[in-house]
């Protein structure tokens, strides 16, 4: 029989809904329960696309012995982390705290009053490696409910009022000011030390794209001319693109490599890192002219819509790491790696050869059982490229007969706004309409489906119904960026009207008197601990993404409120621009847009006209760090930046405003270019 969470619309949480555990969706319900029994909750948090979260239900929440031992002595809830991010947020902290470190599934055991006492991640269900079993685990908790509650209930309101101490509200100093010359200048130097001169990227193994400390590095170079910055961003896109972690057939990037050389990836693609990952590609292009950038930003562009669009228009959130072998078996990795004998089996022996030498397809094989993971380690050049071309596509064409990793399809609000962004802009630099069309069609269903009537965003949707979660602060910032840049790509400036909505929101649910942020809203579920957290994680932090949303939203409005809101938010990137730069590097991106003004464009003329199509283009291309642009005929008024703006002797024009003075306006393209270097 189904268990509860076969009314559940996220694919999480349906694939355990055949489990024998009896399990909870999060609610008040569910712990009511616990309390009307008298047991301890086993809290479960996973996603879709996880392979040990697909390892331990298989090891222990299918089992039968292990359900019937859970469904008597606990109330058993499972929680999909990227639908309840707060959820996830708040006891993630709590496993960290406890052990030194965290990860997916992430295994909690909680009072009845939702208080944690017992932590973990992943149990086997025999001892292994130091580990205890799983049903251990549940023994050793089930015995410490029964037999010293009080003692258990004690571990519990100290670990609660642990984390109550650690809010970032009221802690910061009144006068704290968005970094200056000297602290961007302090984050480059430890990002310097911790560069990776060999492979690229930063620290060693696992080694995960570093897309929000790339993008400050291409600013900071922007604005300083530092070679160096560009040098570690020019390094580590090169080593990835040629890795393992990039699709060599397909495109697109894996979550991370398992070493660090980006060899072998955790093969789980997700929406977040090719959103972020295609932009990066796309401004690389943009500050260098590179061939290569522009290749992995189209084709991870490219992945993104073939892949993970979704009927309604929107984008799904994950790939699995997984896939069936061919037996019947889930395999990690199985639908990209190659053997030997597997390229002559498509190419023939002479172009099996060739492909073997250009991809590092060894008898030894990079991943398991002599398979190897496809990598581009020879500069292209010293290939014949047509061939090259050929043997990628039949190797595409048998990859796409083997048995395909599955689809986690729901829609991420924030991750869509990414998807927006990293699109609009692909298609505006590279002239593919479609993949701004792409991008439009993504915008939209999130005003249909995902916003309500007082403009309050839901977290996720399936099939085109909306889920009951609640946004949360990244929703808000990040779908408040994607249509910024959308309306900077099209010209369309009701995307700045729907941005300025979200971003009211922002003040009025999110912000504290502070300026500080919190990444659920004031009215939003009460949780142990409201989550609150400035540093990037897989994504830009909520708190940062915001202020860049809400600087952009300034720059384009005239809005003083949203500019204060915005410097004063990035208050706390100037605490931690020296101590961790590795972790807040969107903050520190933002951080060069309002040291740099951000400058303001507003191109003027009749739409289509050749003369502002060129304007345009120079205006999007111009490398000055988070540079706001508006477009619009003369007379246009849907964006502030734009009013008052004519003509120039009857020619498109440019206008070009920083720290509220502007100058002269131009109706050449180079000389626009020029004014918007960094």
């Amino acid at each position: 029989m189904p268990n509860r969470l076969a009314h559940e619309t996220s694919p999480y949480l349906l694939q355990h809904a055949d489990n024998p555990v009896d399990w909870w969706p999060w609610s008040a319900a569910a712990f009511e329960e616990a309390r009307r029994r008298g047991v301890p909750v086993l809290l479960s948090v996973g996603y879709s696309s996880c392979h040990w979260c697909h390892v331990m239900a298989h090891e222990s929440f299918e089992d039968a012995a292990t359900a019937e031992l859970l469904n008597e002595h606990f109330v058993a809830v499972k929680v999909d982390r990227e639908e309840r991010p707060d959820v996830d947020a708040v006891y993630m902290e709590a496993v960290q705290a406890a052990t030194g470190q965290g990860g997916w599934p992430m295994t909690v055991f909680l009072t009845p009053d939702a208080e944690p006492f017992y932590f973990g991640t992943y149990f086997p269900p025999e001892p292994r490696h130091g580990m205890p079993s799983f049903g251990q685990i549940l023994d050793g908790v089930r015995n410490a409910w029964a037999d010293r509650r009080d003692e258990v209930g004690e571990v519990a309101g100290r670990i609660v009022a642990d984390l109550a101490g650690r809010s970032l509200t009221g802690a910061l100093p009144a006068d704290r000011q968005p970094p200056g010359p000297e602290e961007l200048h302090g984050a480059l130097m430890g990002l310097t030390r911790e560069f990776d001169a060999v492979h690229g990227g930063f620290g060693g193994a696992p080694k995960f794209p570093p897309s929000m400390v790339l993008e400050f590095l291409l600013r900071h170079y922007a604005r300083t001319g530092s070679a160096g910055a560009l040098e570690m961003v020019q390094a580590t896109g090169a080593a990835m693109a040629r890795g393992g972690i990039y699709d060599q057939l397909g495109g697109g990037f894996a979550r991370y490599a398992v070493d660090a050389t980006w060899t072998v990836p955790h093969f789980e693609k997700m929406l977040y890192d090719n959103a972020l990952l295609c932009r990066t590609y796309a401004h690389l292009w943009r500050a260098t002219g590179s061939d290569l950038a522009r290749r992995i930003a189209v084709e991870t562009a490219d992945f993104m819509v073939r892949e993970l669009r979704t009927d309604q228009g929107g984008f799904a959130s994950a790939l699995d790491a997984d896939s069936d072998d061919g037996t019947g078996k889930h395999v990690e990795g199985a639908y990209y790696v190659w053997t030997p004998e597997q390229l002559r089996a498509v190419l023939g022996d002479e172009d099996a050869e060739f492909a073997a030498t250009c991809f590092g397809v060894t008898q030894e094989g990079t991943f398991e059982e002599g398979a190897s993971v496809l990598q581009l380690p020879d500069p292209e050049g010293l290939v014949d490229a047509e061939r090259m071309a050929s043997v990628k596509r039949r190797l595409l064409a048998a990859r796409d007969e083997r048995p395909r990793p599955g689809r986690d399809d729901k829609v991420v609000a924030a991750w869509n706004g990414l998807a927006i962004a990293a699109l609009a802009e692909t298609g505006a630099y590279f002239d593919r309409p479609d993949l701004i069309q792409a991008a439009t069609d993504a915008a939209d269903l999130l005003v249909r489906v995902h916003m309500d009537w007082h403009a309050r965003l839901h977290r996720t949707s399936r099939d085109g119904t909306p889920g009951a979660n609640s946004g949360v602060l990244e929703d808000y910032a990040d779908v408040a960026e994607g249509f910024l840049t959308l309306a900077s790509a099209t010209g369309e400036g009701v995307w700045v009207e729907f941005a300025g909505f979200f971003l009211d929101t922002v003040l009025l649910q999110f912000t504290a008197e502070d300026g500080a942020l919190y990444d659920t809203a004031a009215d939003a579920e009460a949780l142990i601990r409201r989550p609150q957290d400035p540093t990037d994680n897989a994504t830009p932090s909520g708190w940062t993404a915001a202020a860049g949303a809400l600087l952009s939203y300034a720059a384009l409005t005239g809005s003083g409120l949203h500019r204060d809101a915005a410097e004063r938010a990035l208050g706390i990137v100037t605490a931690l621009a020296g101590r961790a730069p590795r972790f807040i590097g969107w903050g520190l991106a933002v951080a060069e847009a309002a040291l740099d003004g951000p400058r303001e464009v507003a191109v003027v003329g009749p739409q289509g006209d050749p003369a502002t199509v060129a304007l345009h283009r120079a205006a999007l291309l111009g490398t000055a760090p988070g540079a706001a642009v508006a477009l619009g005929a003369p007379g246009a008024d849907e964006v502030p930046l734009l009013q008052g703006r004519p003509l120039v002797d009857g020619r498109p024009a440019a206008y070009v405003c920083r720290r509220f003075t502007c100058e002269r306006p131009t109706t050449d393209p180079e000389e626009l270019t020029e004014r918007l270097r960094g």
